[in-house]
């Protein structure tokens, strides 16, 4: 062999050897088993990195005996290493960053991904003059909500100097973030949104299965899942059923989830009349979510903006789960909601609180099977063309 292809290919060995040493430190306040769309996010980006090239710094979920074996089982199962700190809620304390400062020493980390930018990324300056060259800060929904107000704007502003790259979901969160931000800081933002994991969101997930279990396999249904809360929007779908119904007599509304507004979403159904026509399943486990995405016809949820603001959707994962199934969705117009449906295509989106917009949506498709079946297989290949893990975890390996 040539003397120049030797020196080419040890330089080419050199480089791998260079890529098989970088180590990323995970610094987290949410990751499982505590429940969450931004736990569900981190953990499946986290397992699509290299294990053998990964830590993860994160809180306890729970002190009581049951989370605490939960914690442990979970972190036993786990193909990378999980550090947890003995607080249930990590913040950039002193001590706190003095033990990430301490990790990343340890096992010989070189980037830093701090689960949620604020406000874990103000440890970004202690990490970086500890050694880490690469500092990436994910944003989710309520960073966009620090930048409204003075004193967590500042700190917002610091994340971003202290740090190499700011994510976002989408357009909503980036343009609100970014005002916070200096002119440089919003310059070097990027989108890394949540994915969905098309192989196990798909047509045929078990739907036919859960709505003869629930006796609803003869009647049209409204899905809607997602934690019980009023911004969700459960009371909006409550209040546009008597409309609904006197177009499709016999349609039934499914509500997925478990959460605090639960007992006022029954109590509602039953002032509103359709309580008979309102089916609530509580809390089901993970991965039992596809099947009832599958028990659905259209998927709705008309989520709205609260608290001046405060109180917004930051993507809405759920909007993109019900697509990989194959279903039409009905979505709000809160924060970054409208980002998840490409509108008129495979979906629509209302105006959050409005029942006349959000029952004419769902009605007009319950009774037009042939444009379900038309928005239920854009959206299928919308989210292959954009949304899959595996094409957003390649995005997080380069950054960091």
């Amino acid at each position: 062999m040539a003397r120049g292809a030797v020196g080419s290919a040890a330089c080419g060995r050199l480089r791998l050897l260079s890529a098989s040493m970088h180590k990323t430190l995970i610094v987290t306040n949410d990751f499982p088993p505590r429940p969450g769309g931004i736990q569900a996010f981190l953990h499946n980006m986290a397992l699509r990195l290299d294990p053998e090239q990964l830590v993860v710094y994160a809180s306890t979920w729970k002190r009581s005996r049951e989370g605490v074996e939960a914690t442990a089982a979970f972190d036993a199962e786990q193909p990378f290493k999980v550090v947890r700190d003995r607080t249930t809620m990590l913040l950039p304390t002193p001590r706190v960053t003095r033990r990430a400062v301490s990790l990343l020493k340890e096992h010989g980390c070189t980037s830093v991904w701090f689960g949620a930018a604020a406000p874990l990324g103000l440890m970004g300056g202690a990490l970086r003059k500890a050694g880490a060259n690469r500092l990436v800060a994910t944003t989710h929904g309520h960073e966009a909500g620090w930048a409204q107000l003075p004193a967590s704007r500042q700190l917002l502003r610091r994340i971003g100097e202290s740090t190499d790259t700011i994510t976002y979901l989408g357009e909503y969160t980036r343009s609100r973030i970014a005002a916070a931000l200096t002119p440089e800081a919003a310059a070097r933002m990027v989108q890394l949104p949540p994915g969905v994991d098309e192989k196990t969101f798909h047509p045929g997930s078990g739907g036919a299965e859960v709505r003869a279990r629930l006796g609803l396999s003869e009647r049209p249904v409204v899905v809607c899942v997602s934690r019980l809360v009023p911004r969700k929007g459960q009371d909006t779908l409550i209040e546009a059923m008597p409309l609904i119904l006197a177009k499709v007599p016999d349609a039934v509304l499914l509500i997925v989830g478990g959460g605090p507004y639960e007992k006022e979403l029954r109590k509602l159904a039953a002032e509103t009349g359709v309580a008979g026509s309102v089916h609530f399943t509580g809390a089901v486990p993970w991965s039992e979510l596809p099947a009832h995405y599958g028990a659905g016809d259209v998927f709705a949820m008309p989520c709205r903006t609260r608290r001046g603001g405060l109180d917004v959707e930051g993507l809405g994962i759920v909007y993109l789960e019900a697509s990989a199934t194959g279903l039409p969705v009905v979505a709000g117009d809160s924060g970054g909601a409208p980002d998840a449906v490409l509108d008129g295509e495979t979906g629509w989106v209302v105006r959050g609180g409005s029942p006349e917009e959000a029952a004419d949506r769902v009605t007009t498709l319950l009774l037009d099977p042939e444009l379900r079946a038309r928005m239920g297989e854009r959206g299928r290949e919308w989210v292959e063309e954009k949304w899959r893990w595996d094409l957003l975890a390649e995005k997080l390996k380069q950054l960091l």
